[in-house]
């Protein structure tokens, strides 16, 4: 868009260059003329005010506005000593030239001592303008220079903050897979021993223990969404489509106190992301706002298109710039601090009484984002309410078709040889036990040389592969390359507590890989390994 013509301004001139605006203390008008004069005659564009006393000094100090200060040295019951110190108080920034028609030499050291950016006889006044000059452009300088240095900080700040996030993530990932392995034989042997059961009271109280591993493998979810370790299944999707999807249940979780308000932008771009995990952003959001107005408020969701441009990219380090599609809640609630802020997506963090949360919603949001290559922004300010705003990456692709449901249908008694490959003693007997059980013929080992001595036997017949992804000495993915080459064909299926990247590039799953994440029970392994088998081999995942 072009700049509207100045009146006045002839068509094609280029613009004026803006004003230099000077504060000058001098008790002697003709001084003051001949100041001005010498600055015209060296064609600075200047507006000089002139003021003559100690208090219309300080008061105009006060304004503020001034790029320089001129001085005279010596003036009736004020001097330029203590207008320098003044204006080294109030105005450390603005340079200081000293103007004056004696300036002996201990007076002239002193001024520069004190701060002074140069100093001018009154009688030599052609040295004004290039010393002027030279202030101005000083003080640019200057002023460049602590903008790089604070952009340097806020960058360092930035990294630092990442850094940390990232060491945290690791850690919760970490934990969250060895969390999962005992899950697995928890819900496995818990279930196995309910199909058992014959008295009522026990098998209630498997029930319980069930239900509390379900809830302890619902935390491990978040923490590996955090950690970015989890297996998303990105389509194209429409964001208004998946809010007006969950209006009503985001409704009603909200309550009647909070009047909830939807802007959709009309012409919003699509996104590749995980649908579920994007519901699951946006309720984390809503129930987080919800959760800072206790007494009711207003709660607004609105997407647009934006353009994160490069300056925007400079100032935050995990950010590219290009087009992205954004998602912002905001609420009337009670705001928070710079300290709050500082730690809102830590996991465990939470400013909540006991027992009132995890305090790892916001943190799941923070790991569901990056892993989708966005970016997460929080706007807040105690008593003023907060704006989360979250941008996803725009494409050009169409949305896609939802998947078709797939018939359930009864199996007959399984058959078949499939090796196990577990470093996890407990794992690897929950999971043959729950194969055996079902009719497969199970050979269970611990690591990867003995699995390939095994497929190295042609007289082993040989269905499916299971193996866990992170293992000692040979990885999960390693191992089914080198069986690749011994059992061209063999169908492979992997099982890991958080997913690795050599299997995982970015949480996404690679073509040709079947994937199962613990902690599964025993149904949902039979069920995982019954898809396996019996899809096409060019569609086996």
């Amino acid at each position: 868009m072009s700049e509207p013509e100045r009146p006045g301004q002839p068509v094609g001139a280029t613009p004026a260059p803006p004003r230099v605006r000077i504060l000058h203390l001098e008790d002697d008008r003709n001084d003051a003329v001949l100041v001005q004069a010498a600055l015209a005659a060296e064609g600075l564009p200047v507006e000089v005010e002139t003021v003559t006393t100690r208090e219309d000094f300080i008061a105009a100090i006060a304004r503020g506005e001034f790029s320089l200060i001129l001085s005279d040295y010596a003036l009736p019951g004020f001097d330029g000593l203590s207008a320098l110190r003044i204006a080294k108080e109030e105005a450390p920034d603005v340079p200081f030239v000293m103007v004056s028609g004696s300036l002996g030499e201990e007076a002239a050291a002193e001024s520069i001592k004190s701060g002074a950016t140069d100093f001018v006889l009154k009688h030599r006044l052609a040295r004004l303008g290039p010393s002027v000059r030279r202030a101005l452009s000083e003080a640019e300088e200057r002023q460049r220079r602590r903008e790089a240095e604070e952009a340097l900080r806020q960058s360092e700040a930035e990294l630092r903050q990442a850094q940390k996030m990232e060491a945290i993530g690791r850690m919760a990932g970490g934990v969250a897979h060895d969390f999962n392995n005992l899950l697995t034989a928890i819900m496995g042997y818990s279930e196995m021993l309910r199909s058992r059961l014959s008295d009522a009271e026990a098998r209630q109280d498997l029930e319980e223990i069930l239900r509390a591993a379900a809830r302890a493998a619902s935390l491990t979810r978040q923490l590996l969404a955090f950690s970015r370790r989890q297996v998303l299944a990105p389509k194209v999707l429409d964001l208004n489509a998946v809010i007006t999807d969950l209006d009503k249940m985001l409704r009603r979780l909200i309550g009647e106190d909070i009047n909830l308000v939807t802007a959709p932008a009309s012409d919003l771009g699509r996104v590749k992301a995980d649908a579920g995990q994007l519901e699951q952003v946006l309720m984390n959001l809503v129930v987080n706002a919800r959760d800072a107005m206790p007494e009711g408020g207003h709660l607004t969701i609105e997407t647009a298109n934006v353009e994160l441009d490069e300056h925007y990219a400079r100032s935050n380090v995990d950010v590219r710039s290009g087009r992205y599609v954004m998602l912002a809640v905001s609420d009337s609630g009670h705001g928070m601090s710079p300290e709050i802020l500082s730690r809102i997506f830590e996991p465990f963090f939470t400013t909540k009484e006991t027992g009132r949360g995890t305090g790892l919603g916001l943190s799941t949001v923070h790991g569901i984002v990056k892993q989708s290559e966005g970016h997460i922004e929080v706007y807040s300010e105690q008593g003023q309410g907060s704006t989360f705003k979250v941008y996803l990456p725009r494409v050009d692709e169409a949305v896609e078709a939802p998947s078709p449901i797939r018939t359930v249908v009864a199996h007959p008694q399984a058959s078949g040889t499939i090796l196990l490959v577990e470093d996890e003693e407990v794992i690897r007997r929950v999971v043959a036990q729950s194969l055996e059980l079902q009719g497969y013929q199970v050979i269970a080992v611990e690591d990867g040389s003995r699995a390939i001595a095994i497929c190295e036997r042609r007289d082993q017949p040989l269905a499916l592969l299971i193996t866990d992804v992170v293992m000692p000495l040979m990885s999960g993915p390693q191992l089914a390359q080198r069986i690749a080459t011994i059992r061209p064909g063999l169908r492979v299926l992997f099982i890991s507590g958080y997913t690795d990247r050599a299997l995982i590039h970015q949480g996404q799953r690679e073509a040709g890989t079947a994937f199962l994440q613990k902690p599964f029970t025993p149904d949902v392994l039979v069920q995982k390994v019954r898809e396996v088998l019996e899809e096409p081999r060019h569609r086996a995942a």
